[in-house]
């Protein structure tokens, strides 16, 4: 942190929405009743057309050569080149009405494996030849750079650079999707020295700072606090445990879950399907263009209609192809109760506590794209969750996420937990008084950074969310056309905590060196024992999941090396910013060689 930083300024960069908290730091910065701020942030809500938003949607517009970029400018972008793209409101409403030209997603795409997620692919279904695609990192370091300048302009006398700066990425995010995360920001001009954070302990934080001390008051030793965030695009959980330290409390991240693609954006669509078919009553056919237009627009009803003091009906609207108002407009309305049973039954589901999330395929093949979850059932995922983890069983409840600000949504998650453990008070008690579920995860955030920077106040120990594994081919006999046995050595255990190393003891392992080599790695969010040096012979895609291999040149050593392999040991190392280091330290000489858990292309060896 630099010793200019006059705030701690927490950023929650959302799958759908971005928001910037912020807290001025000083001598007396304490855990209660803490100042936070919201940062307007000015943008396009029209062509020319500037307005502050509390929020930014994660939305990236690209606009054709033939357009106006100048209605593009922003009150920081005078006196510059035109800007051939526009980010947030406006964008987003253009993702109706141009969404082969509009970026969506670009966080669930950083978390992508599969796709080289430097690579300009977004948006993913557009024509190649008639838009020029960004990759998820550059739309993610356009989000950034946004509220980067925002920052700037209203406060020019603090820059963003030299602040507190907490960025938050779902717990789910491996040690890849952290790194590009990390590099979109520093990208954005965000300081190198920035704190990462799981979103669900953000959420956390939030809480913990509105309650002060007397969050001791609702937890005691032994229980176990599950966070459920589910947010636009994702689904998270996480498991917080509390102990009993020198006689205080102490509270540890103990579990989180896998990063699920299902969220409000799946209920928009669930619901446009609905009007659609009411449409077609109509003899009102829609067309693709229309489809997409009717998605969104179902999103303000379902806000709408879910909210505590809805309307009973909430009228949707189908406009003339191409907007043209000749043939006038066609409308169907919604129904609160039939809208609120539709989605209850279709994504919250009562079921047993062992479900498994359902996951069939209607075809033999399937378009490439984000790994959307084919079981919308969210109660299922988390019914699956609780299982991998020993069967835990939460004693307290935290919400996040804007779909959780729907009483009906809330109140069935609780009666589903309840269920599993004998119904009536048997579930897990919710936390009250965090109700402000759109800003919490930011406002978490900038609390945390203020922690960070030497306020007082109660922390969350949780370190790796996942173990990592590094893939060591064993030696043996070689049989044409088959590739030699993988083992899974693990070099990074759940839990550890940034600031700390770790050797990998066992046997020596040969590192390739001076010739290209493919190096793979692993990681589970569901093998919390596993320590530095185990072995694993087999396992299942449940328990190990294959990150971002590497394809590298690593330098030719010195001494020791034959035919191209140099005998090592391993060490692994979680720097104070979060950063995940491994490295290969030669048992022959003092040469040592960095192996990255990233996607960079130009990953060397030191």
């Amino acid at each position: 942190m630099s010793s200019r930083a006059r705030f701690a300024v927490g950023i929650d960069l959302g799958t759908t929405n971005s928001v910037v908290a912020f807290i001025k730091l000083g001598e007396d910065t304490a855990a209660t009743a803490a100042p936070f701020e919201l940062l307007p942030i000015p943008q396009l809500v029209a062509p020319a057309t500037v307005e502050n938003r509390p929020a930014l949607p994660s939305f990236l517009y690209l606009a054709p050569a033939a357009e106006n970029h100048d209605a593009y400018r922003l009150p920081w972008t005078t006196g510059k080149g035109a800007p051939d793209h526009a980010v947030g409101e406006f964008a987003r409403r253009q993702s109706a009405d141009a969404p082969t030209r509009t970026v969506a997603a670009a966080k669930s795409w950083l978390a992508h494996s599969r796709v080289d997620r430097h690579q300009p692919i977004l948006p993913w279904d557009a024509p190649a030849d008639e838009v020029a695609k960004i990759s998820p990192v550059e739309a993610s370091r356009c989000y950034l750079a946004h509220l980067a300048a925002a920052w700037n302009a209203a406060h020019p006398d603090a820059p963003l650079a030299d602040q507190q700066i907490v960025l938050t990425v779902p717990a789910s995010f491996d040690a890849s999707a952290r790194e590009l995360t990390r590099e979109a920001a520093l990208a954005a001009g965000l300081p190198a020295d920035l704190i990462l954070i799981e979103e669900p302990q953000a959420a956390l934080y939030a809480w913990l700072a509105d309650s002060g001390d007397g969050w001791r008051k609702g937890l005691t030793a032994g229980d176990t606090l599950l966070v459920c965030d589910i947010g636009g695009g994702t689904t998270d959980f996480s498991l917080i445990g509390v102990e009993a330290q020198g006689g205080d409390l102490a509270l540890q991240r103990v579990a989180v879950g896998n990063h699920l693609l299902v969220g409000g954006d799946n209920m928009d669509l669930a619901l446009a399907f609905q009007a659609q078919t009411a449409f077609a009553q109509k003899g009102v056919e829609v067309d693709a263009w229309q489809s997409v237009a009717l998605w969104h627009a179902c999103r303000a009803a379902k806000e709408s209609l879910l909210s505590a003091d809805g309307p009973d009906k909430y009228p949707v609207s189908v406009l003339g192809r191409g907007r043209k108002l000749i043939g006038g407009t066609v409308s169907v309305e919604l129904d609160r109760h039939a809208i609120a049973a539709s989605l209850l039954d279709g994504f919250f589901p009562p079921c047993a506590p062992d479900a498994v999330p359902v996951r069939s395929r209607s075809s033999g093949f399937r378009e490439i794209g984000l790994p959307f979850e084919t079981d919308t059932a969210v109660t299922k995922h988390l019914a699956h969750f609780l299982t991998q983890h020993g069967a835990a069983r939460p004693t307290h409840l935290l919400f996040n996420g804007g779909v959780l600000k729907s009483p009906a949504l809330r109140q069935r998650l609780v009666e589903v937990l309840g269920s599993w453990y004998g119904g009536g008070k048997a579930g897990p008690a919710v936390l009250a008084g965090n109700s402000d579920l759109d800003y919490a995860v930011a406002r978490g955030a900038a609390h945390y950074g203020a922690l960070k920077a030497g306020g007082r106040g109660v922390r969350i120990r949780g370190g790796t969310a996942r173990s990592y594994y590094v893939g060591v081919e064993t030696a043996g006999l070689a049989i044409p056309g088959a590739p030699r046995p993988l083992r899974a050595v693990c070099a990074v255990p759940f839990g550890m905590e940034e600031g700390t190393a770790a050797d990998v003891p066992g046997g020596e392992i040969g590192l390739v060196v001076g010739e290209p080599a493919h190096f793979r790695f692993f990681s589970s969010a569901v093998r919390p024992q596993d320590k530095p040096g185990d072995v694993l012979r087999r396992w299942t895609d449940d328990e190990l999941t294959e990150t971002d291999s590497l394809e590298a040149t690593l330098p030719a050593a010195a001494q020791g090396a034959e035919d191209g392999v140099v005998p090592v040991r391993l060490e692994s190392r979680i720097t104070e910013l979060g950063v995940l280091e491994l490295w290969g330290v030669s048992t022959v000489g003092d040469e040592r060689w960095k192996l990255e858990f990233s996607v960079r292309e130009d990953a060397q060896g030191a």
